[in-house]
């Protein structure tokens, strides 16, 4: 069944993770513990389906305070498909030189925050434009994707390097660069991607690391509690000191 190799396909990638990117993870999740016990922010960012990660770390139940989603909604939402922000001009946008340092001038930024991008390829403009106005400001750069297969590949970007050649710190997806992975025998196109599930893998395998390293600094973490638990008195209140402490670290963003 297609199923079963889909999901062989994706333990596939999930072990090849467990098995090569560990180390790098423990030294990206160092640098991200730094920035929040500092009070500052691990500022994350994707275009399209490198959107989801940053949607499914914060704010979510078992999340914490310390990661600033930077969603710019043309590059995240195009399920019109046609129409009004539809595929056509998500593909234009995040292939557009400038619009990546017109996001990051609409906010303010310390060189102790992290910027913390996700792309499959490291190719697109908009990617490389943010990754370089942070490192501008003094900001480190974590990227997150197929960066062993993009290698040196030729970035859509005057600059001439990609998102991986640019980036402070880089994990490896371990993802195949078309993403599906799944042959079909009578289609030329591979279906079955895999590139979202890796993606939330490292994401959870990073931030349950971060969490690890502040709880034994003795820092207090800001956990978003499920609120849905009958019996669970105290859930509310928890929540709202979660909202709390984001609408104090959120003020000079």
């Amino acid at each position: 069944m297609l199923a079963n190799e889909w999901k062989k396909n994706a333990f596939g990638v999930m072990n090849q993770i467990e098995e090569t990117q560990m180390e790098q993870i423990k030294k990206v999740a160092e640098v991200m513990a730094d920035t929040i016990q500092a009070g500052r922010w691990v500022h994350t960012f994707g275009c399209g389906h490198a959107n989801l990660p940053i949607e499914e770390m914060y704010p979510r139940i078992g999340g914490f305070v310390g990661f600033h989603p930077l969603c710019e909604v043309p590059l995240t939402f195009f399920t019109h498909i046609v129409g009004e922000m539809g595929i056509s001009q998500f593909l234009f946008l995040e292939r557009t030189e400038g619009y990546g340092k017109a996001i990051m001038d609409s906010w303010n930024f310390d060189k102790r925050d992290v910027l913390w991008i996700f792309s499959h390829t490291g190719i697109n403009a908009v990617n490389i434009d943010m990754a370089l106005e942070a490192k501008k400001r003094g900001m480190k750069v974590i990227v997150y994707g197929s960066a062993a297969q993009t290698g040196d590949k030729v970035p859509r970007h005057s600059g001439g390097k990609n998102l991986f050649q640019i980036a402070d710190y880089v994990v490896d997806s371990c993802c195949p660069l078309v993403d599906a992975s799944v042959p079909m025998k009578k289609h030329q196109d591979k279906i079955g991607p895999l590139s979202t599930m890796a993606f939330i893998t490292t994401v959870w395998m990073t931030i349950c690391t971060v969490a690890e390293i502040l709880e034994d600094r003795g820092v207090k973490l800001y956990i978003h509690p499920s609120h849905n638990v009958p019996g669970d008195t105290t859930a509310h209140e928890r929540l709202d000191a979660c909202i709390k402490e984001y609408k104090e670290r959120v003020k000079g963003v």
